[in-house]
C-alpha cells in the first residue's frame, strides 16, 4: 500500500495500457494493484505500485498519442526531446540505481543517462515504451 503521505499521484496516459502495466512491473519493477477495462477493451483506470508510492494509468482515447509517437509527427517535440532531461516526467526513489538501470536496461528501456551521481544522490533517467520519462535515485 502506498505511503498514506503521499500528496501527489501522478496520473499517466498511455496508447496502449496493458502492454504499459507488463512493461513497467518488467523494466521497472513496479506493482500491478489495479486493473479495470473498459467494454472496448482499454484500460480504463489502473494502479501500480512504485515502492511505497503509487502512479495511476489510462488509456483515455483512441486518439491519444503518447510522446514517443507524437515526436513523430511534430518537429517541436523532436527538438523538446532531443535533450536526456526529464521531460514532463516521474521522479522514483529506489534502493539500488544499478541494479534498477541494469534491469530497465535489459527490458528495452531508452536510457537517456548512465548512472550518474552528485550531491543528491544516485541517478539515471530513461524513457518507457510509450516515452514517457523517468528518473530514478538513490539518496546519498
Amino acid at each position: 500500500m502506498p505511503a498514506k503521505d503521499q500528496q501527489v499521484i501522478p496520473m499517466i496516459a498511455y496508447e496502449d495500457g496493458a502492454a504499459a502495466l507488463d512493461w513497467l512491473a518488467a523494466a521497472f519493477g513496479f506493482h500491478e494493484r489495479t486493473r479495470m477495462t473498459g467494454k472496448d477493451g482499454r484500460i480504463s483506470h489502473a494502479e501500480m505500485e512504485a515502492g511505497d508510492g503509487l502512479i495511476m494509468l489510462a488509456s483515455p482515447t483512441p486518439d491519444y498519442e503518447g510522446p514517443r509517437r507524437h515526436r513523430v509527427g511534430c518537429e517541436p517535440a523532436r527538438k523538446w526531446s532531443s535533450v536526456p532531461w526529464v521531460i514532463d516526467g516521474v521522479l522514483v526513489y529506489i534502493e539500488d540505481v544499478v541494479a534498477h538501470h541494469e534491469r530497465a536496461k535489459k527490458a528495452g528501456a531508452t536510457i537517456l543517462s548512465e548512472p550518474e551521481s552528485d550531491a543528491h544522490g544516485l541517478r539515471y533517467r530513461a524513457e518507457d515504451i510509450e516515452g514517457h520519462r523517468w528518473m530514478f535515485m538513490e539518496r546519498r
